[in-house]
């Protein structure tokens, strides 16, 4: 069983959490895959701006941005309508599983 949480880089909040134990986080491909209650929505922001990839399909880029002004593009992503074969992560919000501009990656 492994504890993952994504904090925000400034504020240190805690933005999603979860475990692969229950499901609540989906390690795939190198990243983290969150089930969308076990995101806290309120200073993400699911944009129009599309990625396409050739195997999981086109999914929604997903920006920061915090009441203290921190904007920070591209932290995550969703995958409305995948491909077959990657239902697993229909509509789970993903997260690099690293440090970047606006998020850190933790095991908790």
């Amino acid at each position: 069983m492994t504890q993952y949480q994504i904090k925000e880089r400034i504020s240190s909040r805690v933005i999603a959490k979860g475990s692969d134990s229950d499901n609540t986080v989906l390690p795939f491909e190198g990243n983290l895959y969150f089930t969308p209650e076990a995101v806290n929505m309120e200073n993400l922001r699911v944009t129009d701006r599309l990625y396409t990839c050739p195997y999981k399909g086109v999914c929604h880029w997903v920006d920061l941005v915090t009441p203290e002004g921190t904007q920070a593009t591209n932290v995550g992503w969703v995958y409305r309508n995948p491909k077959p074969g990657y239902e697993n992560i229909k509509d789970r919000i993903a997260f690099y599983n690293r440090a970047t501009s606006g998020t850190i990656a933790e095991t908790v």
